[in-house]
């Protein structure tokens, strides 16, 4: 088996979200998955399959050293990355993941690579008690929030639309996360280049709630709602990361197949040898 390093979403070197890609996983069992996950410990570990559907070019099990999950966004372009560079050939004009929530194609941009968003599995407003732990949480008050929705297409993500891409960057969640927590916090930007100021966090393993650098999922269950909301138009630009010492870029873009999340992904070790 081959492990591959790579970094998504990046904007120069070491600036996206770190992933690692088992190609030829077919042999391996769910435990063995977990626990190589959970010894690399990087937010999501993928572990390639031949496909069983039809149409797909792979199928990708995603696990994060906790859990496994149905979809996962930088996962996605990363796994695609790996994959493609170790020689697959699409079917299709486009390559076709196969994972737990189904088949989400992905293509050659000139941004890097891009996914389709999958559909949101539960939108609309978060009730007063999710808002209201939420807000504790983030040590948020009523007041600096315009909007909080669900946006889970996988994850649970619940976002937290701020006034300024300056108010998310000033929030400073409570450390311990109270339960199972996916919050996403966004704002305007009016920096060169920027439209819009990311931030995601969750639960980490020992109850800790952790920062992600750069995160796909959130960005595809967000993208779907501006859109939809009229927050946004045309294409944009999403900046993840900052306050963990990443930088990273997500492009987001619609046209009549879909809304699109893309990033560059760069390789970072390619080709080291499992020993399992």
């Amino acid at each position: 088996m081959r492990l591959d390093l790579v970094d998504v979403f990046v904007n120069g070197a070491l600036s996206g979200n770190p992933l690692a890609v088992v190609h030829g996983a077919d042999g391996m069992t769910d435990a063995t998955m977990q626990s190589l996950a959970r010894w690399i410990g990087f937010s999501e570990t993928t572990f390639l399959l031949t496909p069983t559907h039809p149409e797909a070019d792979y199928r990708v099990r995603i696990f994060t050293p906790t859990l496994e999950l149905p979809f996962a966004g930088h996962p996605t372009l990363g796994s695609a990355y790996a994959w493609r560079a170790a020689g697959g050939v699409a079917k299709g004009a486009q390559i076709m993941q196969e994972c737990g929530v189904g088949l989400v194609p992905v293509r050659v941009t000139d941004d890097g690579l891009a996914f389709r968003a999958p559909p949101l599995r539960r939108s609309g407003p978060l009730s007063k008690a999710e808002l209201a732990a939420a807000l504790a949480q983030l040590r948020l008050s009523p007041e600096d929030v315009i909007e909080a929705v669900h946006v889970e297409n996988g994850p649970p993500w619940q976002l937290i639309r701020l006034r300024s891409a300056q108010a998310v960057l000033a929030v400073s969640p409570v450390i311990a996360a109270d339960g199972v927590v996916d919050l996403g916090v966004i704002g305007p930007s009016d920096e060169p280049g920027v439209d819009w100021e990311v931030r995601a966090f969750f639960t980490a393993p020992g109850g800790i709630l952790a920062e992600d650098p750069v995160t796909g999922s959130f960005n595809a269950g967000a993208a779907l709602h501006l859109y939809e909301s009229g927050l946004a138009t045309g294409d944009y630009v999403a900046a993840q990361g900052r306050m963990t010492g990443a930088d990273g870029r997500v492009y987001v873009s619609r046209d009549d197949d879909g809304v699109w999340i893309g990033g560059q992904v760069r390789a970072v070790g390619v080709g080291a040898g499992l020993a399992l």
